[in-house]
C-alpha cells in the first residue's frame, strides 16, 4: 500500500513501443497482473511510436478490455525518448513508473521501487542494472563507456549504468513538463531536476521476443545527443585542441626554421614534415568545425520551434 501522509497515491505505467506485436501481449499480462495486486489506483498508459507491425491494432484491442489502459497513437516514429515525454506530458497520476515494453526491465519489481519509496519518501526511484542479460559484450562495453564519460564530460552528476526504468512523483513531473527543448535526454533532465533521489539495484533480463530497437547508429545518436545537451566541454575540448595546433605549428617552425640555418634539417628536400603538419591541422580543424556544427544543429532545431511529436490518435483519455 502507497500511502504518504494518509493520502492513497494513484500509480501510472507508461511504456512506449515500437514494432512490438511479438511481446506487447505478455508486456500487458504481466504488468497487469503486478498492478492488479496493489491497493491503489493503477492505470497503464501506452504510446505507439508510429509501429508498421501490428502493434496499433493491439494495443486498441486492450484499451477496448480494459478501461484502465490508455494508448497515445503517433503519427509516425519520433523516437523513445519522444514517447516517454509524452506519456509523461499525458500523466495526471500522482506517481508514475517508466517501463519498456520488452521485459527487460520486470514489472514485478514495482512493489519493491514502491516501498523503497515509501521508506526514504523519495520523489524519484531510478532502477541500476547490476548485469544485463541478452546483451553483446560490445553493447555492454560501449554503455558502461557512454556513462561514464557522460558523467566527466557534464556539469551534473548522472547516476551510472541507469536507463529510463524508473518511479517519478507529480512533483518530478510538474518539473519536467516545463521543459520545452526537442532533443530531450530523459534520464538526464530527471537528474537536472534535483530533489530527493534514491537507487534501486535489479538484474536486467534480456528480451521476452523480438529484436533491439536501438542498433549502434540509434545508440551513437542518442549518445550524442546526451553529451551535447548536457555538457559544454566539447567547445572547451576544440578550443584545447586548436591551441595545442597552434603551438605544434610554432615548434615546427621554429624548427624547420633553424633547421635550415644550421643545416640539421632537410626539411627543404622532404615532404614527411609538410603532410604531418597539413594533416594535424585540417584534422583539427575539421574537429573544432564539427563541434560547432553539432552545437549550431541544436540550435537550429530549437530555434524552428516545431513539435516534439505529433499525436494521430488516442484511446481512453477524457476529452
Amino acid at each position: 500500500m502507497i500511502e504518504k501522509e494518509g493520502n492513497r497515491k494513484n500509480l501510472a505505467v507508461i511504456v512506449p513501443c515500437y514494432n512490438e506485436e511479438l511481446v506487447i501481449a505478455e508486456s500487458y499480462r504481466r504488468t497487469r497482473e503486478v498492478l492488479d495486486q496493489l491497493s491503489v489506483p493503477t492505470e497503464i498508459i501506452y504510446v505507439n511510436d508510429g509501429s508498421e507491425d501490428r502493434t496499433y491494432t493491439m494495443l486498441d484491442e486492450i484499451a477496448a478490455s480494459d478501461p484502465h489502459v490508455k494508448v497515445i497513437h503517433f503519427s509516425r516514429n519520433f523516437g523513445p525518448q519522444a514517447a516517454v515525454t509524452a506519456g509523461i506530458n499525458h500523466c495526471d497520476a500522482d506517481l508514475a513508473i517508466i517501463l519498456d515494453a520488452d521485459m527487460q526491465d520486470p514489472p514485478e519489481l514495482i512493489p519493491e521501487i514502491l516501498s523503497l519509496r515509501e521508506r526514504e519518501q523519495a520523489n524519484v526511484v531510478y532502477c541500476v542494472r547490476k548485469s544485463r542479460e541478452g546483451e553483446s559484450f560490445f553493447k555492454r562495453l560501449t554503455a558502461k563507456a557512454f556513462y561514464r564519460m557522460l558523467n566527466y564530460m557534464s556539469e551534473v552528476s548522472f547516476p551510472l549504468d541507469t536507463g529510463d526504468f524508473r518511479l517519478i512523483d507529480r512533483k518530478v513531473m510538474d518539473q519536467f513538463n516545463r521543459f520545452h527543448e526537442r532533443g530531450k535526454y530523459i534520464r538526464g533532465l530527471i537528474s537536472w531536476v534535483g530533489f530527493k533521489q534514491v537507487p534501486f539495484y535489479y538484474e536486467r533480463e534480456a528480451r521476452i521476443a523480438g529484436e533491439s530497437k536501438y542498433p549502434f547508429s540509434k545508440m551513437w545518436k542518442f549518445a550524442t545527443t546526451a553529451m551535447l545537451y548536457f555538457s559544454k566541454k566539447p567547445l572547451r575540448l576544440a578550443i584545447t585542441l586548436g591551441f595545442i595546433a597552434v603551438m605544434v605549428g610554432l615548434v615546427l617552425a621554429v624548427w624547420f626554421t633553424l633547421g635550415k640555418i644550421y643545416g640539421f634539417s632537410n626539411a627543404e628536400t622532404g615532404w614527411t614534415s609538410i603532410m604531418t603538419s597539413v594533416i594535424f591541422f585540417g584534422g583539427v580543424q575539421l574537429l573544432t568545425v564539427g563541434v560547432l556544427g553539432q552545437y549550431i544543429g541544436i540550435l537550429f532545431d530549437e530555434v524552428k520551434g516545431r513539435p516534439e511529436y505529433i499525436i494521430d490518435e488516442i484511446r481512453n483519455f477524457e476529452e
